[in-house]
């Protein structure tokens, strides 16, 4: 048997630029995940320092409590949660009332008159818990259940979401609901023990409805939940307004 030559390999050298696009990639990577761990110790931070805070000042005459969609199928995690902490919020005598907030979205479904009728199943008294049925995005949540509870008299008001949302909107907050305070969910407190009880939905079921992904593009969603409709809101009462003091001096 003739013996041949022996195997070699030949490794190329990586192109300088190739080790650069490398380089930039892990480090992007690792500078996200440590980015996401800060976040998230921030936010966590934030929410306990918030709930020590609000101990101090309870009790809230009203929380508002951020719609998520429903599906009568299986009930999220976040809606779990979110009813939840309000739940706890009102048996811990943090807060007298409740509103939920949220119009028919993503789902046939009203979210804040579902929220409402599940946390009445829970055992919270029904003339202490309100729906607000108006809002489609997060800002708008919070914004038009702020109006809401002026109206209803209500003084002492606080955002009552999980800390992600809350944190995010601390900025919108500040600027649209003067006075409102947060208190998110602290998950060391939240215990989720059990799931949120089976309810009849039909009161809250929208019978013509139309997803808000085909009532708007993307961009005009985002931009909603921005606050670009509040904004828009405000800036014409503020006009009206002014119009009627131009009117009075005439």
């Amino acid at each position: 048997m003739a013996i041949g030559k022996p195997l070699t390999i030949n490794f190329t050298p990586m192109k300088p630029v190739f080790k650069k696009i490398l380089k930039f990639f892990l480090y992007f990577h690792l500078v996200l995940v440590l980015a996401l761990v800060l976040t998230h110790c921030s936010f966590k931070h934030y929410a306990k320092k918030s709930y020590d805070q609000a101990k101090k000042d309870k009790p809230y005459d009203v929380i508002i409590v951020p719609g998520v969609p429903y599906d009568d199928a299986s009930l999220s995690r976040v809606m779990t949660m979110r009813i939840y902490w309000a739940k706890h919020l009102y048996d811990s005598g943090y807060t007298k009332n409740i509103i939920f907030s949220g119009s028919s979205v993503y789902s046939p479904y009203v979210e804040g008159v579902v929220m409402k009728i599940i946390a009445d199943s829970l055992g919270i008294p029904a003339d202490h818990t309100f729906s607000e049925t108006k809002a489609e995005h997060s800002t708008e949540n919070i914004y038009y259940s702020w109006k809401m509870a002026k109206k209803m008299g209500f003084e002492k008001i606080a955002l009552a979401t999980d800390p992600y949302q809350a944190g995010l909107l601390r900025s919108f907050v500040r600027k649209y609901c003067k006075g409102m305070k947060s208190i998110p969910i602290v998950f060391d407190v939240l215990k989720l023990e059990k799931p949120l009880p089976v309810i009849d939905p039909t009161s809250a079921y929208v019978k013509d409805f139309v997803s808000i992904v085909d009532r708007e593009g993307f961009w005009k969603r985002f931009s909603g939940t921005r606050g670009r409709r509040i904004k828009e809101e405000v800036a014409a009462e503020k006009k009206a307004m002014k119009d009627a003091d131009k009117v009075g001096a005439d």
